[in-house]
């Protein structure tokens, strides 16, 4: 407690003018810390630019003139000269995998940035020499648009370069992926295998299987690759936690958990080396008896916001209603497509569970005042989806669950309409879109989706004039994790190589900057339960900032790609801090 403040008479007076402004706050605790000379965009609900902040504690205590936060400065205050830098609130993403894409990129072959079959097969041949024989070898992220053959990659290719291991290597979009055919044999998979409901076994024009599987066909080779290890999956989480410190990203929600994964989670909370807001959802198997488990073992869990608090809260849960856009496995109304022109004919994807167990499912969470997130790609899967949520909260009105559509590629009409008064009514119906899968997947998109469903992937204008709030995300490792690339995305809608044109997706349903910084920013905080917390540079918000090498609302669209994040802080705390910047941080005691 500090004493209260006694001022004489003489000084009373004084008091009407501004030196009294001076004397209180020289009276007043100081900072622990100051940013000046900036240009801090504030996302407040006036999106206010000021010069300067003030932190004490981690929570920000003012925002404004430099002189207003010089008033707070005191001998143990650090002051960071920010020499005319941009800052913005810490960057957040509603849909990213840290753990398991952190693992993968510590512990898996990485084929993200591969070209051809061919280099993938050479990255194969140069792991397996590591390995004993028998030994599982994993990787993720190659994407037959990206390749030079325009195909997928198939066990042939990898027979010849690991006979004596199994190989297992998913797709980028973590809805397929090819085994070798050492991998196949193990999991039982022949020329007569069944697929599963909800799943395929992709095939060659004898009918043999190529070793590409995709949804739960998949289950039957991956349930034989060993599960990470719990130091694996602390080392996952910590290696994205450094990723986004990087890259000016202070939270976070890990859409798809286990027990192990919390555990993972709570160990690292304990040790207080989370620098980040993370926020998980639950995953829920499509069976009834699994979801009344789930709500069982979330019941000895803090619902947000009440455990806002601390930096590890459990959210809520997710569900699969389809599948990939990349695998044409997604539920859609109309035939897919083959590099744009061709039909799939017939092939209009599935639901990834029976759609009244889903509804079932969403309305046993809904009553038990658990948060839904549900995977959604097609058409006919966001209608679903949608519908199931209006009939959920009308049948127990509730407000602030927040039941969100995760990806929502491709809403229909009447979807928007649903998500908008869904929104409206019961802070419920929001879409948690990545705008990256424009670019990183867009060429394999483009050609599967067809020129005029293509133009209704992410709608972001058609939210905004139906009043319609969406949530940002990278749904890393699909995509990369930098939330810069979203910002740009959203603006450029632009694709990574251009094999269907630069923009097939059209410009129409683009945003500007501003707008796309509140769906990384502010609006995701709504979802991660948050908002009151992060999300603004607002006084008693937590000191999330990160500061930019360039001021994203003045720069060209292209260069918000190239944006690099100079510091970080989290919670008051340095995060990140690039050494060679103009940045000048003075520490306490320094002369100045």
């Amino acid at each position: 407690m500090y004493p209260p403040l006694r001022l004489s008479t003489a000084c009373l007076a004084v008091c009407l003018g501004f030196a009294c402004r001076g004397a209180m706050a020289a009276a007043m605790p100081g900072a622990d810390l100051v940013l000046i000379n900036g240009r801090l965009i504030t996302v407040d609900a006036h999106d206010s630019i000021v010069e300067a902040l003030a932190v004490r504690e981690g929570r920000v205590i003012a925002v404004g003139s430099n002189t207003k936060i010089r008033a707070l400065v005191r001998p143990g205050t650090t002051v960071i000269d920010l020499r005319g830098r941009t800052a913005t609130p810490g960057l957040m993403d509603t849909h990213a995998h840290i753990l398991e894409g952190g693992a993968g990129d510590v512990y898996a072959v990485p084929l993200s940035d591969t070209r051809s079959v061919a280099e993938i097969a050479g990255r194969v041949a140069e792991r397996v020499k590591k390995l004993r024989p028998g030994e599982w070898l994993r990787g993720s992220g190659w994407d037959e648009g990206k390749l030079a053959e325009g195909r997928y990659v198939e066990a042939r290719d990898l027979d010849a370069v690991a006979p004596a291991n199994p190989v297992w290597l998913m797709h980028t979009t973590g809805h397929y992926g090819v085994a070798n055919s050492l991998a196949l044999k193990l999991a039982g998979i022949t020329a007569e295998s069944v697929a599963p409901p909800a799943g395929t076994i992709d095939r060659d024009a004898a009918g043999r299987p190529t070793g590409v599987l995709k949804e739960a066909a998949m289950g039957a080779v991956a349930r034989l690759v060993p599960a990470w290890t719990p130091e694996q999956r602390r080392a996952g989480i910590l290696s994205s936690l450094a990723l986004m410190a990087r890259e000016g990203m202070t939270a976070v929600k890990d859409p798809r958990i286990g027990a192990d994964d919390w555990e993972a989670y709570s160990a690292l909370s304990r040790d207080g080396k989370l620098t980040a807001h993370v926020c998980v959802l639950w995953y829920v198997e499509p069976t009834r008896a699994a979801a009344e488990a789930l709500v069982q073992r979330l019941a000895a869990l803090p619902k947000p916001p009440a455990t806002a608090g601390g930096n590890l809260m459990s959210c809520g849960v997710k569900m699969f209603m389809d599948g990939s856009g990349g695998a044409r496995t997604a539920w859609v109304y109309d035939d897919w497509h083959r590099k744009s022109l061709e039909t799939d004919a017939g092939n209009r994807g599935y639901p990834a569970v029976d759609p009244e167990i889903y509804r079932g499912n969403v309305r046993l969470f809904h009553e038990a005042g658990i948060s839904v997130g549900t995977h959604a790609i097609g058409d006919r899967a966001i209608d679903w989806v949608v519908d199931t949520y209006a009939a959920a909260l009308a049948a127990k009105p509730t407000r602030g669950l927040r039941h969100s559509i995760i990806h929502a590629n491709i809403p229909t009409d009447h979807a928007l309409e649903v998500i908008a008064r869904l929104q409206r009514d019961y802070d419920a119906g929001y879409p948690e879109p990545q705008a990256t899968f424009i670019w990183w997947i867009g060429d394999n998109y483009a050609g599967n989706f067809g020129p005029e469903r293509s133009q209704r992937l992410n709608p972001f204008h058609s939210y905004l004039e139906r009043g319609i709030r969406w949530a940002g995300g990278s749904d890393y490792f699909v995509t990369p994790l930098p939330a810069r690339y979203g910002l740009w995305s959203s603006v450029a809608r632009e694709t990574l190589l251009g094999t269907y044109g630069r923009q097939p997706f059209g410009t129409k349903e683009s945003v500007d900057i501003r707008t796309a910084l509140k769906s990384f920013t502010i609006w995701a905080a709504r979802q991660l339960f948050i908002e009151d917390e992060a999300g603004s540079l607002e006084v008693g918000k937590s000191a999330d900032v990160a500061v930019w090498d360039r001021d994203p609302y003045s720069v060209p669209t292209a260069d918000l790609k190239k944006m690099r994040c100079e510091l970080t802080l989290f919670r008051g705390k340095v995060v990140h801090h690039v050494a060679a910047s103009p940045l000048k941080i003075q520490a306490p005691g320094a002369a100045r």
